[in-house]
């Protein structure tokens, strides 16, 4: 197949170190290990692009169940206004924990972000552009695989969008769905905060998934 490609996950040579009188025995789980690693796959880039969006997909709904569960605990804990505390200080570490699980590099981006260090790239801005698209003239949003880095970089997306009333609580109409004690709370750790006046069912943002082909092939 012309787009076959022969890709090497990972050469680890086995030394053996021996001189003469030594009777030690080569552990055999040891050999099965180096064996394993010296393993050549034969993949296509379509079967690669294809575990990708698999496994993208897996990445960011662990992610988010992360982001969620925590999130819930801190709102029964501390109410809304204190899990505004809770995401200004962990929203991003508990993300940057499952990145360095998986070895690849996850971002929750929007145009109307409330951290700044959401904010998107000129490419991932023109991917926002095109899920508010489909959201606008209600086409379905599926998640996406871009290729970057001279395609030794895969680059997962998919939609966030405003699922319930809970979110609201937080990025809702002020005096309305979000309290004068959460507003003054955001005001004060968010002073050029963007993401309030959102509606059920628009669009948030979305996730950025980085995911290092070598990395992408070597969990295949």
């Amino acid at each position: 197949m012309k787009n076959t490609k022969w890709i090497r996950l990972l050469f680890v040579p086995l030394l053996l170190l021996a001189s003469c009188g030594d009777n030690k025995k080569i552990d055999r789980d040891v050999v099965d290990q180096v064996n394993k690693a010296n393993e050549v796959k034969k993949v296509t880039e379509s079967e690669i692009t294809d575990y990708a969006m698999k496994w993208g997909d897996e990445i960011s709904q662990e992610a988010q169940a992360e982001l969620i569960g925590a999130l819930q605990k801190a709102i029964e804990d501390k109410g809304v206004p204190g899990a505004i505390d809770f995401c200004h200080l962990e929203a991003l570490p508990i993300t940057k924990k499952v990145a360095d699980k998986h070895a690849v590099n996850i971002r929750r981006v929007s145009v109307k972000n409330r951290n700044p260090e959401n904010s998107p790239t000129d490419m991932e801005k023109s991917l926002l552009d095109a899920y508010a698209y489909n959201v606008e003239n209600e086409i379905d949003n599926r998640p996406n695989i871009q290729k970057t880095e001279n395609g030794e970089v895969l680059l997962y997306t998919k939609a966030i969008t405003i699922p319930g009333g809970l979110c609201l609580n937080c990025h809702g109409e002020p005096g309305k769905e979000v309290s004068d004690a959460t507003f003054e709370k955001i005001k004060s750790l968010y002073p050029a905060d963007k993401a309030l006046g959102y509606k059920v069912g628009e669009l948030r943002g979305m996730w950025s998934i980085s995911l290092p082909k070598k990395e992408v092939v070597k969990n295949m």
